[in-house]
């Protein structure tokens, strides 16, 4: 059997024309882009496509662009500018950010409260949504503390159930009140329109969410944010991110970056699709025996879904699926491997519920057959695997 690709939202197959701008750079343009003689130069032009193709993306410039590892230590030096001294302000410094946030930004917030950060943590709506009205509140308690808050972290789209974000209601608060937003569009661009992102003043984006390489990504910045380091050594991205830049992966994130300004028109025709997949898994589910909740209520990019079967263990779902070729997932690929129940879920439905979730996220390639023969397949799973009483 062929596999059935529902996993997307994990990772995207690399598109042929970014593998053939990587074979190629492969072959032109292996120097160090630091070196100033012509394969060096070859190089540094490489890189410098990438960071222009990304700023077009998002709609920033392209000297606010740096060049990183991929999300999570984009989303790491975002946080970590914020926070890197005290500034002269004489009040506690404070971070609002929620529980649902990616691995990346919750774990970090944790490591600036041990530090002595004031993290003030936004309770998500059961439906998915992180409302305006409670990063206000968490803001105000932040200042009732005798903080002063200095940043807001908030998901463009959430990696696990597809909810957007109110990126510029949020944006909009953030400016009233003198504080900076970050905004973690990882699973955003290339899906959502740009405008999406209005407001914010940091952007994270990963290239092989959208279809490009692994091990590349940038933080975005407005022109007034100055970045501090996390690393020290050379001079690399203005000495934010020291160490030699690949060539290669950024001819490929510069292919994927370019075409993802024109994808976003092909996720809105997978709504119907998405929706029927859905549907359809909650009438099988009820056939046999437990009758699947949709996780994330509120407004949702159009290719994800996330469904919790009641009586079945999400990652045993997920095993029995992989066994009939289908891949999905059942949480974070951030989070894989471990026994608790995503803490995504858990914020918003509870333990229980969340542990027996499954994402299904389709992408830019999903066809009416995929899913007819996803559907099949997962009848045959839920056929001869009854739920526990």
């Amino acid at each position: 059997m062929r596999v059935v690709y529902l996993d997307w939202n994990a990772t995207t197959p690399p598109h042929p024309d970014v593998v053939a701008a990587m074979v190629e750079a492969a072959t032109s343009s292996w120097g160090n882009p630091a070196s100033v003689h012509g394969p060096g130069r070859r190089a540094r032009s490489r890189v410098e496509d990438a960071r222009e193709a990304v700023a077009a993306l998002v709609g920033f410039d392209p000297r606010d662009v740096v060049l990183t590892s991929g999300g999570t230590e984009a989303n790491n030096l975002a946080l970590h500018h914020a926070f890197a001294s005290a500034g002269g302000a004489p009040s506690q410094p404070a971070l609002v950010v929620g529980r649902i946030e990616h691995p990346s930004v919750v774990r970090f917030a944790e490591h600036l409260a041990a530090r002595g950060v004031l993290v003030a943590w936004v309770d998500p709506e059961p439906s998915g949504r992180i409302s305006p009205e409670a990063v206000a509140e968490a803001m105000d308690r932040a200042v009732a503390s005798g903080a002063s808050v200095r940043l807001v972290a908030l998901q463009a789209v959430n990696h696990e159930t597809g909810v957007i974000q109110p990126v510029a209601a949020v944006a909009a608060l953030c400016r009233s009140r003198g504080a900076l937003l970050h905004v973690d569009a990882v699973q955003a661009v290339g899906k959502l329109p740009r405008a999406t992102l209005e407001g914010a003043d940091l952007v994270s984006v990963a290239a092989h969410k959208i279809r490009g390489p692994k091990g590349i990504g940038a933080l975005l910045t407005a022109p007034s944010v100055r970045l501090s380091r996390l690393l020290y050594g050379g001079s690399q991205e203005r000495g934010l991110r020291p160490g030699t830049q690949d060539p290669v992966a950024a001819a490929g994130f510069a292919v994927a970056a370019e075409r993802a300004r024109h994808t976003p028109a092909r996720y809105a025709e997978l709504a119907l699709l998405r929706d029927r997949l859905q549907a359809e898994l909650v009438r099988l589910g009820h056939e046999a025996g437990a009758e699947p909740l949709p996780n994330g209520a509120a407004e949702r990019a159009p290719h994800v879904t996330n469904l919790s079967f009641p009586g079945w263990r999400g990652e045993e779902l997920c095993a029995a699926l992989d066994l009939e070729r289908v891949a999905v997932s059942s949480g974070s690929a951030c989070s894989a491997g471990t026994a608790e129940p995503s803490p995504v879920l858990a914020a918003m439905v509870g333990e229980a519920r969340a542990l027996a979730a499954v994402r299904l996220s389709l992408g830019e390639e999903t066809t009416t057959d995929d899913v007819d023969e996803a559907l099949a397949r997962f009848a045959r799973v839920l056929g001869r695997t009854r739920p526990a009483s």
